[in-house]
């Protein structure tokens, strides 16, 4: 038994494990083994911490982005309303224009209108006092005659205007 091989391997083999006891082999093996699984699962933890952080985020900057996206639409369609409120001030102040200008126009034109006619009328007077004026003188001879034609010429003239 002294002389197998077996024999010194089996005692060199329990004077290991006898050697690793006493040294508390197993204990640090089986603390680095509880380190290495608590600094994984902080390594875990810490990771579904980032994980919701992110997720947090994501949803926050959706939201925001709906926001962005809402206030968009309103300046939009506010822009819209002033613009269809400008167009239709623009179309107002044009139409009263046109109408302003059209009726100084009119104005204008009817002044012209009298304007002309007076002056027809006057020159018709005209007309009518030298045609009478020579009928009269012609037929009126003489001083008396001359004296009632310039009378009536007078008279005419002062009635007529």
């Amino acid at each position: 038994m002294w002389k197998a091989p077996e024999f010194w391997v089996a005692v060199a083999f329990l004077v290991f494990f006898g050697l690793l006891a006493k040294l508390k082999v197993p204990g640090m093996i089986t603390k680095a083994l509880d380190d290495r699984a608590d600094a994984i699962r902080q390594e875990l933890d810490q990771a579904r911490r980032l994980r919701e952080e992110a997720q947090d985020l994501l949803t926050e900057y959706q939201q925001k982005r709906l926001q962005a996206e809402n206030e968009a639409k309103a300046i939009l369609e506010q822009a819209r309303r002033e613009a269809d409120a400008l167009k239709a001030e623009s179309d107002r102040s044009l139409k009263e224009s046109l109408e302003r200008r059209s009726r100084l126009a009119e104005e204008k034109i009817a002044r012209a209108e009298a304007q002309a006619l007076g002056e027809v009328r006057a020159a018709a007077v005209e007309a009518a006092v030298s045609a009478a004026e020579k009928v009269l003188r012609t037929r009126a001879q003489g001083d008396t005659g001359k004296i009632l034609v310039d009378e009536a010429i007078r008279d005419l003239k002062t009635r007529v205007n």
